[in-house]
Order: C-alpha cells, then sequence, then structure tokens
C-alpha cells in the first residue's frame, strides 16, 4: 500500500539547527516573565493554540524534560491499545464506534505521552475521519509542531550534530516522518544512537548511511536497576488525515 503521511514542510535543509542549551532552557522555562514560561505554554499546547511558533515548540517539547510529569520509563498501555486499534483499521472506511474508542484510548494515551508525534498523528486522522475539522487542525499543528522542534535540533547527519529526542519512540516517527528506511537502531556512545539507513541517501553532495539521535535526557531519571525495553516499531504507514496549511 502506498505510504501515507500528514506532515506539514519541514525545515528547510539549510535552516540552523537550534540545539537545545539546558541553562538557557530551564532559565526561559521557569521565569513567570518569560514567553516561554512552561505553565503557559503548556496551556497554549493542551488548548490547541494553532498560534504557537516553532520557538514555542522548542521550549515546550525540551522543557517537558524539567516537568513531573516525564516519566519515559513509565509503560503507556493506551498506547499499546491504540495500536491494537489502529492494527484494524481500513484508513478509507472506518466505524463511528471504532473512531470513538480510538479517540478515548489516545487522548489517554497522550496524557502519558503529550509530544509522541504518532499518537498526535492517530489523533488527527480520528477527528478528521469522525467529521470535526476544528479538533483535526488542532492535533496536526500540534504534530507539525513536534516534528519541527526535534527536527530543528540537529541536522542528525553527525554524532555531532544529532537530533534530540525525550523519547525513544520519537525517533522511530520522525524517521517515518521523513520516509528514511532504517535498520535497528545502534547506540554509539552513551547519550547518541544511530539509525542506520536501508539505503544510504546523498545530501548536499555527501552519502548519509543514517541519523543520529541524542537520547541523554532520557536516562537522566532512570530509575535503579531498570531495564529499557522498546516498544514494538509503529509507524505512519496506513495513516492519511489531511495536511493542513
Amino acid at each position: 500500500m502506498k505510504r501515507l503521511l500528514a506532515l506539514l514542510l519541514l525545515l528547510p535543509l539549510a535552516a540552523a539547527a537550534k540545539t537545545p542549551v539546558e541553562a538557557d532552557i530551564l532559565d526561559r522555562i521557569t521565569d513567570p516573565h518569560s514567553p516561554y514560561y512552561y505553565t503557559g505554554l503548556w496551556m497554549r499546547y493542551t488548548n490547541g493554540d494553532r498560534t504557537l511558533t516553532d520557538e514555542d515548540y522548542h521550549y515546550l517539547y525540551y522543557g517537558y524534560a524539567y516537568q513531573e510529569a516525564y516519566k519515559p520509563f513509565a509503560t503507556n498501555p493506551d498506547l499499546e491499545q491504540m495500536l491494537i486499534l489502529m492494527s484494524g483499521v481500513d484508513p478509507d472506511k472506518v466505524d463511528r464506534e471504532t473512531l470513538e474508542d480510538l479517540i478515548r484510548t489516545a487522548r489517554a494515551a497522550f496524557e502519558r505521552d503529550p509530544f509522541s508525534p504518532k499518537i498526535l498523528n492517530v489523533l488527527t486522522f480520528a477527528y478528521e475521519q469522525a467529521g470535526d475539522k476544528q479538533q483535526a487542525e488542532a492535533w496536526a499543528a500540534r504534530m507539525n509542531g513536534v516534528v519541527r522542534a526535534i527536527v530543528g535540533s540537529g541536522d542528525g547527519w553527525t554524532q555531532h550534530a544529532p537530533r534530540h529526542i525525550l523519547m525513544f519512540d520519537h525517533a522511530n516517527d520522525i524517521m517515518a516522518a521523513e520516509g528514511l528506511a532504517h535498520n535497528k537502531a545502534r547506540i554509539i556512545s552513551r547519550t547518541v544512537e544511530v539509525m542506520p539507513l536501508i539505503s544510504p541517501i546523498f545530501v548536499e553532495g555527501k552519502k548519509r548511511k543514517g541519523v543520529y539521535f541524542d537520547f541523554g535526557r532520557i536516562y537522566r531519571n532512570k530509575p535503579e536497576g531498570y531495564t529499557y525495553k522498546r516498544d514494538r516499531t509503529w509507524q505512519f504507514n496506513n495513516l492519511k488525515p489531511r495536511t493542513y496549511k
């Protein structure tokens, strides 16, 4: 089946990466007088404010690592249930009962992982299929804002300019968003992994064999003795919500 995605244009290749700087992020999100004060940003995000800028999303995404709700090693049973529901969905014909179950389950999964591109994509799709254009537009805006924040954190083509993620699954989603087929991730340092491409590509005249991601933030709150087991992979295949511009 044709690969189906719904993303706005990502950052231009020539755009300068905005690498997250911890001192800057912490200073901005904790200052009540800052436009990036986290309480305000979070309210705008959860309320579906479509005026949030790429700069806002930068502080929203990376600022989440400092929130009590950020628990990258916690299980997300609603995400698993969402994936089960999606596995039986025909994107060209979804019944109302299935849509209601999908929306309810995906919104519950969102509570545990509010910046998951796959969850945001499913919610965009579900509301679009349900005929709720306003909600579909809001979830699509969230999805695209998060994807641009991650893609904008580094070009990803070298170990020294990785893209920064808050969840391992976010790396899989970014690869899917860019249509990059890859093999199993390989850890190459204490904080960086590489997603080897199945077929190397040329970017600005240079042959690229993989995309690098910085996962260092994930391990800051790692429970004692915890061993991480990756969730089964699910990407954006077989899903085509409308792209809103």
